[in-house]
């Protein structure tokens, strides 16, 4: 918590940008992400455009942050009836966070970062418990099978290594929604999303992860060059 905490306020305190970018190893990574958006812009598409190469992958994994911080954010701002002060002090720290890996992914991106994604919970009845941890499960589980998916994607191995430690705590969201859902069971860890045969977690192509998400996601999204 120490470490997400520092993060965030780096990524919230202007002042403190350049710092913020040379810890996460991206400086040179934004730098040459403005230059290009310079002598090639992006032609006009419906949509937001991911890009190509490792900039589509960010922009991916930061679309998908956009949708679950925006879920938790609503979650926390109108409790489910009777949600336990426990439950509450999760949510919370679950929206925190999914905020600031959003505003991680956001600031790496730097000019090449999508727009804000409008998004949509219409299915979802934020007064309801089984609603609202239904949903935060497929979520979480999502974004777990879509971190795992993209990993192959990565070219640069410090942004693989900055994925692999996002994807280990939208694991441990995981774990926890499936615990609140199912106490004291084996669910946290279930066959469908963990092959019980090679203890491997499920991984999803970014296609199918999108695909998952659309009901969720107005915006049109154009995955550019990714599956």
């Amino acid at each position: 918590e120490e470490a997400l905490g520092f993060l965030d306020q780096l990524a919230r305190t202007s002042t403190d940008r350049r710092q913020f970018l040379r810890f996460a190893g991206i400086s040179i990574f934004a730098a040459a992400l403005a230059g290009c958006g310079k002598d090639n812009p992006a032609k006009p598409i419906a949509g937001v455009n991911l890009g190509t190469g490792d900039t589509a992958v960010l922009n991916y994994a930061y679309a998908l942050e956009q949708l679950e911080a925006a879920f938790y954010t609503q979650v926390v701002a109108t409790p489910y009836s009777g949600i336990p002060a426990t439950e509450l002090t999760m949510m919370t720290e679950i929206r925190d966070h999914e905020v600031i890996h959003r505003n991680f992914l956001k600031t790496a991106l730097g000019a090449s970062a999508i727009a804000d994604l409008s998004v949509t919970f219409a299915s979802v009845n934020f007064t309801s418990r089984a609603s609202v941890l239904g949903t935060a499960k497929v979520f979480e589980d999502l974004g777990v099978a879509a971190y795992n998916g993209a990993g192959q994607l990565i070219v640069n191995p410090t942004y693989l290594t900055l994925a692999g430690k996002i994807v280990s705590v939208e694991a441990r969201h995981a774990a926890a929604i499936r615990d609140l859902l199912s106490p004291k069971s084996a669910s946290f860890a279930g066959d469908d999303v963990v092959n019980a045969s090679t203890g491997l977690d499920v991984s999803l192509a970014p296609s199918a992860v999108l695909a998952q998400a659309d009901p969720f996601v107005i915006t049109p999204i154009n995955r550019g060059d990714l599956p």
